[in-house]
């Protein structure tokens, strides 16, 4: 059995089978609605409902409220159909939508960058490539069944490897196996491209990156990108990490900075004695607001820890930037197991 979902305002049209999820038909039939977590844990996906009914899969109720699904909202990532839908729903427009695959890839390379995040290096097959687009996501597919999700750190036109930053989250399953256990050249099943969080060539806005601790890896394949291909906005990074010793690869957004004018502003919210810090510090979302009080002409990159997300949207929309400007990706972690976390 299957539904059929009309898009609006396109006028779109596509099938849903039963017990398939709005979000990936509309993928499957190559209409590239925004998404982003894929588990109903950061909103981006979100729309509206204008005729039919779903019923929801597991989600966090402060992404979509008992209010906001009664008033005809729905998260399309986690939306099942009960019957024919009409939607409402953005869609992502670019000139080259891609479709996720799943394929193998082997570790080329473990590098340990800090105390707690190590840069891994994927080489798919010989005869195969990962298009995407920066600042786009893969996950990996686990032999218990279980998915994690990174970001892709590395730009399109530098596709030979993929790379992604992984931090060490205690008692996660996956990642503790990654810096405990793992050895280079271990094959690995991925799926990707994934996620709408990409710039938005056709804007001529200055950009405001916002970054959090390993939300720098898809920042910087952004940035890697725009100074491919010369891009002539304005751009600005704004870096957030605990202490010093949290700002890993630090010398590439300074290199940024002296060679192609990316303005570069790490903030410590708890830098320590031995650090001697005499730059920012605070909260990193709080450092654009001292430095930009008016963001409405503005287009933000905004990826982190959700706390971090969230609060940087509330604000920076209540500084003048629009809504529609705002893009992000929330960094969300597997629900603990009753004997441990994962991660």
């Amino acid at each position: 059995m299957s539904f059929r979902v009309t898009l609006q305002p396109s006028g779109h049209e596509f099938s849903v089978q039963a017990g398939e999820t709005v979000l990936s038909a509309a993928l499957e039939a190559g209409y590239n609605i925004p998404y982003g977590c894929r588990n109903g844990a950061c909103g981006a996906c979100k729309g509206d409902v204008l005729q039919g009914r779903v019923e929801h899969g597991e989600h966090q109720e402060k992404v979509l409220t008992k209010e906001e699904e009664a008033s005809g909202k729905a998260l399309f990532c986690c939306a099942r159909p009960l019957s024919d839908l009409a939607i409402m729903c953005r869609e992502v427009t670019t000139g080259n939508a891609i479709r996720p695959r799943i394929m193998p890839c082997r570790v080329q390379k473990l590098d340990h960058v800090a105390h707690d995040v190590i840069v891994m290096y994927l080489k798919l097959p010989s005869n195969e490539r990962l298009q995407f687009l920066a600042g786009q996501y893969i996950e990996f597919l686990l032999a218990d069944g279980k998915r994690r999700a990174f970001s892709i750190a590395n730009a399109p036109h530098n596709d030979d490897v993929l790379e992604l930053h992984l931090r060490l989250i205690p008692g996660g399953q996956f990642t503790e196996y990654v810096f405990r256990e793992m050895k280079e050249k271990t094959i690995l099943r991925l799926e990707g491209p994934m996620g709408s969080f990409y710039l938005r060539e056709e804007s001529e806005k200055p950009v405001i990156f916002v970054a959090g601790g390993t939300g720098f890896a898809p920042v910087k394949g952004i940035i890697e990108h725009a100074l491919h291909h010369k891009m002539q906005r304005k751009m600005t990074l704004y870096r957030g990490a605990l202490a010093l010793r949290d700002l890993y690869l630090p010398d590439l957004p300074e290199k940024w900075q002296q060679e192609n004018g990316v303005d570069y502003i790490p903030v410590l919210s708890e830098p320590q004695p031995e650090d001697a810090w005499q730059g920012r510090t605070g909260y990193v979302h709080l450092a654009v607001l001292q430095d930009h009080p008016d963001l409405s002409g503005y287009q933000v990159y905004c990826c982190g820890a959700p706390a971090m997300v969230e609060a940087a949207h509330r604000d920076f929309t209540a500084a003048g930037l629009p809504p529609e400007e705002f893009f992000s990706d929330a960094f969300t972690f597997a629900p603990p197991s009753p004997a441990k976390a994962t991660a």
